[in-house]
């Protein structure tokens, strides 16, 4: 990706601005930005394409304005940076000098368009974005400020906020913070975002037989190690097995103590329930964490398989005909992915009641064989033992 940046705004001499993006206007680095907020048009879109009009962001640099215009292409609100920086003006003041900042930024920022905050899939769209930027800015360094793009006056619904603080030291900033201000930022990336095109994560092209990239394994260990989560040594004898529950209107298990009780009867299983709404997010990483084998239906909850340790297996019980969603992340992560495999020993409690679809396979409940279940469950024990990075070499005859 570094070699696709281009210098859309170049410095002439000393103290002046630059401007620098990759294709599509993607991922963005700029020195000495100056944007304009003392008369911000906010409403309930969060993300406005004319929030920003000529001369109320740009920099003390020649600019090649057609260069950037040809970058338009992917303009869209969580794919580019394009509707930003369409604006970005030759400004005729060095911003940092002459008062020209009510506020200067000294710190490096990181701008941030988000998805959704109350969806661990999709917002994690964002964090490993996050991750790869800082890749391509050679910089981990936390003492950065992380400055949310959002043209609405709402806040942000976040459910996993906790994950910020292996990013920034500090809260997450809102940009209607600097609202009735000219800000100055000394050094700022647009971020890689969450849903671009073959992006990253999210709309991933991937090719037969590909498994285990060493992008998605850093990123789980970085977020692991920065938000010092502990792996705890298994027990001889033992797989630790861990049964995610929903508590939604849709895609409960309605068999699921059958299940439960099933498993259970396994010697070697150490069998955890957990329904996380009810658990604090660091410690749903900790459960993750110290799991073998974790089960759980289709639905965002199944985005922990980022945490699970390599040996394990994510067993994603129905698929509800999304088959590639969490089998292609799992594939990224590097962890063993199963889902049911015999549609005549699933029965769904209804056909489905999508609001706008008609029948549809997510909004409705099930229903599971137990003996299927338990084939599947010990097959993914199998997997567990068998694999090079398990501790423990024996096989477990009681499986």
């Amino acid at each position: 990706m570094l070699l696709e940046m281009q210098t859309l705004c170049e410095p002439v001499s000393a103290g002046d601005s630059s401007l620098a993006c990759t294709k599509y206007t993607r991922y963005c680095r700029a020195t000495n930005l100056y944007i304009d907020l003392r008369n911000p048009r906010r409403n309930t879109d969060r993300y406005r394409e004319d929030f920003l009009e000529e001369g109320e962001i740009g920099g003390h640099c020649k600019l090649n304005k057609k260069a950037l215009v040809d970058e338009g292409e992917h303009k869209s609100p969580l794919q580019s940076w394009f509707a930003e920086l369409q604006t970005y003006s030759q400004l005729n003041f060095q911003p940092m000098e002459g008062g020209n900042c009510d506020l200067v930024i000294e710190k490096p920022t990181y701008f941030m368009k988000l998805d959704a905050g109350v969806n661990m899939y999709h917002h994690f769209c964002d964090f490993v974005n996050l991750y790869i930027s800082q890749h391509i800015n050679n910089s981990f360094n936390a003492d950065v400020n992380i400055v949310m793009w959002d043209t609405s006056s709402y806040g942000y619904g976040d459910l996993f906020s906790d994950t910020w603080k292996a990013f920034s030291d500090y809260n997450i900033i809102h940009l209607k913070t600097f609202d009735h201000k000219r800000v100055c930022f000394k050094e700022a990336v647009f971020s890689l975002l969450p849903r671009m095109r073959y992006g990253l994560f999210y709309n991933t092209p991937l090719v037969p037989d590909c498994f285990s990239t060493g992008m998605f394994r850093a990123f789980s260990q970085h977020v692991l190690f920065r938000l010092n989560i502990t792996k705890d040594v298994p027990l001889m004898g033992r797989i630790r097995v861990t049964f995610l529950v929903r508590s939604t209107q849709y895609r409960r298990v309605l068999n699921q103590q059958e299940l439960v009780k099933a498993l259970k009867m396994v010697s070697v299983f150490d069998v955890r329930v957990v329904d996380y709404k009810d658990i604090g997010f660091l410690e749903q990483l900790k459960i993750t964490h110290n799991s073998d084998i974790f089960i759980s239906i289709h639905g965002a909850g199944l985005t922990h398989l980022f945490f699970l340790p390599d040996w394990a297996v994510i067993f994603e019980l129905y698929n509800c005909d999304d088959d590639r969603c969490y089998l292609d992340l799992a594939r990224l992560r590097g962890v063993h992915y199963t889902t049911w495999e015999k549609r005549d020993k699933v029965i769904p409690q209804d056909k489905g009641h999508h609001p706008t679809l008609g029948d549809h396979p997510k909004f409705t409940n099930y229903s599971f064989d137990v003996t299927e279940f338990m084939r599947l469950v010990l097959s993914a024990a199998q997997r567990v033992t068998q694999h090079p990075k398990w501790h423990f070499t024996q096989y477990h005859t009681e499986l």
